[in-house]
């Protein structure tokens, strides 16, 4: 028998279901500092600048940064605060976290790397944050420090009111474990078995066998010279292309990339050599995705001895953002004068005179 105030649909018993529920909400915003060199140098022990107010978790905020400390005792240290901006209900109860971000956009481990207890934000009322979030010694020996620019996350957690809230009681449901996709690894496969392989390319005498189908679908240079007027001619029998402008690992890595969406297995040492001849090579076969991994790889490999010789590069193949970096990695920590000394420089004026005359521009407009 069913139990009183229960119903009875085809033999089961119904469930009825409520929840009282404790939630929270939560916001996060992203405070760049640009030309960390000049706050630094302007703002002493004390002094602070605030953040544009910016909306978070249903409320108004600003961040309080001082470069040099808030006060005397963390005078080696960048110090943060949270204000609460704007808030027509009065006094906000809400958690805090700030966190140094690495370039990766991802959050830098620090001593004090947690949240606030929960305070009582006030419109024009004290401001909770890290007098001490990081030591601005750390900072600039770190890559977390690039091109005078560092970038501070911070999370607001507010607790909403209790409520409750009627449910649906449903059967539980089995789930199965969907193992991830591997169809990189059966392409890669069919790359190196060479099944079906259908057009072999001869680059600086060594041969290569891939499949016209996938490599059109991947590029549409490609497809215009494969699927284009070549077919035709190249319909019966296996189809041979000749490339003797570049290295043979070259090749290889693109066809890696073009079948697996990845990059081959390199040492570090390795890898800004091959990003450049990889560029060149996803910019003659329009790879765009290849092309800014190229990019970003590039950007994080310069140095003194590199940074006009890509700055070239990137020109020459029209990488707006490398070139942009290039340049703001010469105008920095006054870098221009090593740089000026190395062949790669030398080279750059040859080449490029008109990007001398941009960075020279560009430094005048600083230092005026």
């Amino acid at each position: 028998m069913p139990a009183p105030g229960s119903a009875v649909l085809g033999g089961n018993e119904h469930r009825s279901a409520s929840a009282i529920v404790g939630g929270t909400v939560t916001g996060h915003h992203l405070l760049h500092i640009d030309g960390y060199s000049c706050t630094k140098d302007k703002l002493p022990t004390g002094r602070s600048i605030q953040s544009r107010p910016f909306s978070a978790a249903g409320h108004r905020w600003c961040i309080h940064y001082f470069p040099n400390g808030q006060s005397s005792k963390d005078a080696d240290f960048i110090s943060v605060f949270l204000h609460l901006d704007e808030s027509p209900g009065g006094p906000v109860m809400a958690r805090a976290r700030f966190d140094l971000l690495d370039r990766a956009g991802k959050p830098v481990p620090l001593n004090n790397s947690t949240w606030l207890k929960e305070f009582s934000f006030s419109p024009d009322g004290t401001g909770y944050g890290f007098p001490d979030l990081v030591r601005r010694e750390f900072l600039e020996k770190s890559e977390h420090l690039f091109n005078d620019c560092f970038t501070i996350s911070c999370g607001i957690i507010i607790s909403d009111e209790l409520r409750t809230e009627d449910r649906i009681a449903a059967s539980p449901l089995v789930s199965l474990a969907v193992p991830p996709s591997d169809l990189d690894q059966h392409l890669n496969n069919l790359l190196v078995g060479k099944e079906g392989a259908d057009v072999t390319f001869q680059v600086a005498g060594e041969a290569f066998s891939a499949h016209r189908f996938l490599l059109a679908a991947r590029s549409r240079v490609f497809k215009a010279e494969l699927c284009g007027a070549m077919k035709e001619s190249t319909a019966t029998g296996g189809c041979i292309i000749q490339i003797d402008d570049m290295l043979p690992q070259v090749f290889k890595a693109l066809l890696h990339f073009i079948y697996t969406d990845s990059l081959p297995q390199m040492e570090e040492q390795e890898e800004s050599v091959m990003a450049q001849h990889l560029l060149e090579a996803a910019d003659r076969y329009d790879m765009q995705r290849l092309k800014l991994i190229c990019e970003d790889k590039l950007c994080r490999h310069l140095d003194v001895s590199s940074a006009a010789t890509t700055l070239v590069l990137a020109e020459q193949h029209n990488c707006r953002g490398l070139k942009d970096a290039c340049i703001e990695f010469l105008l920095s920590h006054h870098v221009l004068e090593e740089v000026m000394a190395t062949d790669g420089f030398e080279h750059l004026t040859k080449s490029c005179p008109a990007l001398v005359k941009e960075i020279i521009s560009k430094l005048a407009s600083r230092c005026r």
